[in-house]
């Protein structure tokens, strides 16, 4: 069943070259890419340190990577009202929004380090439980380092959405190389040349996190630019405007949030079955990151695109470059995905663990990428279309059933109780949540019911 597309009264035709979506998206890949790339390198720097390095990087960052995890989506979410600005040809207003989405973002990443250093005490000792005094201590400097870098990190990825919204992708990966850069090159520095602990590990993620918000900040500064920061003294708040940024924003960082703690449920239950589905889960999680990347881009220059059309009220465009990025996001998905699984063997020779590990690690990998290049894009990149198109309320609801009724029922149901351990999770989350998905924001988008959710004037 569908509605009928509503009649704009002042409809703007929006229109993308092939040469303006291939510079939107491809600085995107690349930034991708990079992020999961130095990711790897930090992990494999933060082995060299010891097992309680290793397990307080990983506990803390179970915690800063939810909150990450929420103020991007928040980003996002304030990127699309401001998109929708310029789409309806309103600058003033979409620089405005730009502004409040800066100063939103920055307010409550603090407000929310100040809690978690509050209540520092309880959550080592509440969410972690009983662990080893070593790893306890290693936590602590860890825990206190990083959570500092929270507020940095919100701030950069809301410049980066900001000039994303522009079309100039290209600056949010000139900042991105000089923030892994001193990531990875500090790490090394302190690591290897210091010889410190897991303060080694902690300290460049704070200065490199810092540094890119200064940066990407201060760039928004310039008067010449379409979306730019205005001295302080010049900020006025207008409610309207922040109410349009929390009606994407708050959804879809809720949303955000509530997938992250699904994961630390599905990586609790995983833990239950032994170390070789540790390590296998570990391995899949890793190749998953490579399987989704060029997905996860073009879902930024999406956002950029649907926002604008959306904002015109062009939503035939919106359609057209809908199917247009999807055909495109399917071929990167499989020359990726499918050179991924032929290199499998030499990939399981590179980490050299327990046949049993390995055997699940691979069957796990061939699973999710294998779904990664029929089903993840009508699973994420659809909501990512809804959401830029105002739509954010529904894709969170939809997604938050989808994910605690399929995703972690069904994980207990087919790893625990009918025995099929981490690949039976791994089926639930990577197969049947993405199916049901798939299904789910299919049907919406067919409907045209997005077409009625535009932020308001």
């Amino acid at each position: 069943m569908s509605i009928e597309t509503p009649v704009v009264a002042n409809k703007r035709e929006i229109r993308f070259t092939n040469r303006e979506l291939v510079t939107l998206i491809a600085p995107l890949l690349l930034e991708q890419l990079l992020a999961i790339t130095v990711g790897l390198a930090d992990s494999l720097m933060v082995s060299t340190v010891g097992d309680a390095a290793i397990s307080a990087v990983s506990l803390v960052d179970s915690i800063s990577n939810l909150m990450i995890y929420i103020f991007s989506a928040m980003a996002a979410g304030g990127a699309a009202v401001a998109g929708q600005y310029i789409g309806r040809r309103e600058q003033e207003n979409a620089n405005a929004a730009g502004q409040h989405l800066v100063l939103l973002l920055g307010a409550t990443s603090v407000f929310f380090i100040a809690l978690l250093y509050v209540f520092k005490h309880q959550v080592l000792t509440g969410v972690f439980g009983q662990i080893d005094a070593d790893v306890m201590a290693a936590t602590d400097k860890y825990y206190s380092i990083v959570i500092a870098s929270i507020p940095g990190i919100a701030l950069y990825n809301g410049g980066a959405a900001i000039f994303r919204t522009m079309g100039r992708s290209d600056v949010s990966l000139k900042v991105s190389l000089l923030m892994n850069g001193i990531n990875v090159g500090g790490n090394a520095l302190l690591i290897f040349g210091f010889h410190m602990d897991v303060a080694g590990v902690a300290i460049p993620t704070l200065v490199s996190r810092t540094v890119a918000a200064a940066v990407i900040l201060g760039l928004l500064m310039n008067d010449s630019l379409p979306l730019h920061l205005s001295d302080l003294r010049a900020f006025r708040f207008q409610k309207r405007l922040l109410r349009n940024i929390l009606y994407i924003g708050v959804p879809s960082g809720v949303e955000n949030g509530m997938f992250h703690l699904g994961r630390l449920i599905l990586f609790s239950l995983i833990s239950t079955f032994g170390t070789a589905s540790i390590v296998a889960n570990a391995i899949g999680n890793t190749l998953g990151n490579f399987h989704c990347f060029a997905g996860q881009a073009v879902n930024l220059g999406l956002t950029t695109v649907v926002s604008q059309c959306v904002g015109g009220g062009d939503f035939d465009a919106a359609r057209y470059y809908m199917r247009k990025l999807t055909r495109a996001a399917y071929v990167v998905m499989a020359a990726v995905n499918l050179l991924i699984l032929a290199l499998l063997p030499l990939i399981m020779r590179i980490y050299n663990v327990s046949p049993e590990a390995e055997r699940l690690a691979v069957t796990v990998s061939v699973l999710h990428g294998i779904a990664s290049i029929v089903l993840w894009l009508p699973a994420f990149m659809i909501p990512t279309f809804l959401r830029a198109a105002g739509d954010a309320r529904f894709t969170m609801v939809a997604s938050m059933l989808t994910m605690w009724l399929c995703r972690v029922v069904f994980a207990y149901i087919f790893g625990k109780y009918m025995g099929y351990g981490v690949v039976g999770v791994w089926v639930a989350h990577s197969v049947l949540d993405w199916i049901v998905r798939s299904m789910v924001f299919i049907l919406r988008y067919r409907s045209g019911k997005w077409t009625t959710k535009a932020i308001k004037a």
